[in-house]
């Protein structure tokens, strides 16, 4: 039966999407019951305690990213934040090393091999970063001075260092098998599924508050709005595009005529998407985290409160990371010589510009006055949550870079979804009962 139109009602009538929903839905379960899956040899009611005391440090950041794993110390504690390191560093050593460059123009083998050395780097940070938290962790101690480690010693750290990487690899296998037999990209979809379990205890949060009196019901409902407001905010702006006007021209090969067809070059106005917040806030927060664990210090406490979340320093330092990396990444990512390089290899030009230096020159003004509108609208967004936390005591964290990847992972599986539900509207019109139902 052929598919009337891409809706969501036709989700479940066509049996491979069904199979990749369900398939993909099964395997996040899977990561979720594995974040509550304990690391042994640690206190958890003491690293429960720390973690409590130490929510706006770089430990919270990666807490949220780990979906609560790391807060727990579950065998997933380190998340999928060593698969992403090492797609960064790659994906930056790309330009300096010219062996990485030539397999990254190689087409689909060299993606496996890039892919390959990926997991290799996923694997070495995974051990680095296991052995640092084992550390780290003997030199805990909770509110209480209980030690978070029960007994410490080489055998710890390296049955931690063990347990984390098998975890880490697992998350990393999951996702893959999510990309190729589910639906949506599997990594992001795991740090989406982890944002989104805090999503009741929010929820809950907010009724407590609202039956204790702490927030009325007008407020709850202008809070609604916003969050209304925002959301269609963010899905507008990581769907906006400035679109350049390419004219490929006509050529003759054989007895054939090719080219001639008007097309465009779309340029999104967010090019770096989610990496300029994860790295400036990992930046500012790295002293501060460093300064809790000398609190005895009296300068290094004072550096502690001068980089918290909502103090004005911190917010002044957290938008101008986010501009630099934001001109940085996109810097990295996109290159106007070379697109102008292959649009005049194809006998593409955009009219009124010479192909070539100048093409690529105007590309990359174009490019260069989106990313500021990017960065603002970036900065915007991640400034959000400190001013409704600290202002209007917002009982939960909204905004930042949390609901950047809740909204960008959204849209990318809502389109992946839509692209399979319009592919079988295509074949229903071209099968053997259609063609019947058209001679009619």
């Amino acid at each position: 039966m052929a598919v009337t139109g891409p809706g969501v009602q036709n989700i479940f009538k066509i049996p491979e999407l069904k199979r990749r929903i369900l398939f993909t839905l099964a395997l996040l379960g899977v990561y979720r019951v594995g974040v509550h899956i304990p690391t042994p040899g640690v206190d958890g009611d003491s690293l429960a305690a720390f973690f409590a005391q130490h929510q706006n440090t770089i430990f919270g950041i990666f807490d949220m990213f780990s979906g609560g794993a790391l807060e727990r110390l579950s065998v997933f504690a380190l998340g999928i934040m060593p698969y992403i390191s090492a797609s960064i560093i790659i994906q930056l050593l790309t330009v300096v090393i010219p062996h990485l460059e030539q397999l990254k123009k190689e087409g689909e083998q060299g993606k496996k091999k890039i892919t390959q050395y990926t997991r290799y780097g996923t694997v070495a940070l995974s051990l680095i970063q296991g052995f640092g938290i084992s550390i780290g962790l003997e030199n805990m101690t909770s509110p209480g001075n209980a030690p978070i480690v029960i007994e410490p010693g080489w055998s710890f750290r390296l049955m931690t260092m063990i347990t984390l990487t098998a975890g880490t690899a697992f998350i990393m296998w999951l996702g893959e098998q999510i990309s190729e037999r589910g639906i949506g990209n599997g990594i992001s979809l795991i740090i989406f599924a982890g944002i989104v379990a805090r999503l009741p205890a929010a929820i809950g949060n907010t009724f407590r508050m609202m039956t204790t009196g702490e927030m009325g019901v007008f407020g709850v409902i202008i809070l609604s709005l916003l969050m209304v407001g925002v959301v269609a905010f963010i899905i507008f702006m990581e769907m906006g595009q400035r679109r350049i006007p390419v004219q490929y021209a006509k050529r003759v090969v054989g007895r054939r005529m090719y080219g001639g067809q008007s097309t465009h070059l779309p340029l999104k106005i967010n090019t770096s998407g989610v990496i300029p917040p994860i790295f400036a806030s990992s930046l500012i927060m790295f002293p501060s985290t460093l300064a809790s664990f000398f609190s005895g210090v009296p300068w290094m406490e004072t550096v502690s409160n001068a980089l918290m979340p909502g103090s004005l320093i911190y917010e002044l330092m957290f938008v101008a990371f986010i501009f630099f990396f934001c001109y940085f990444y996109t810097a990295i990512v996109f290159n106007p010589a070379d697109v102008a390089e292959n649009m005049k290899k194809y006998g593409g030009y955009i009219p009124g510009i010479r192909p070539g230096k100048r093409t690529a020159d105007y590309i990359d003004r174009v490019l260069t006055r989106i990313t500021l509108g990017g960065a603002l609208y970036v900065s915007a967004v991640c400034v959000l949550p400190s001013i409704l936390m600290t202002k209007f005591n917002v009982p939960f964290y909204f905004g930042g870079t949390a609901l950047l990847i809740v909204v960008g992972v959204s849209i990318d599986t809502v389109r992946q979804i839509e692209s399979h539900l319009i592919t079988r509207n295509y074949e229903g019109f071209m099968s053997p009962a259609g063609a019947k139902r058209k001679g009619r």
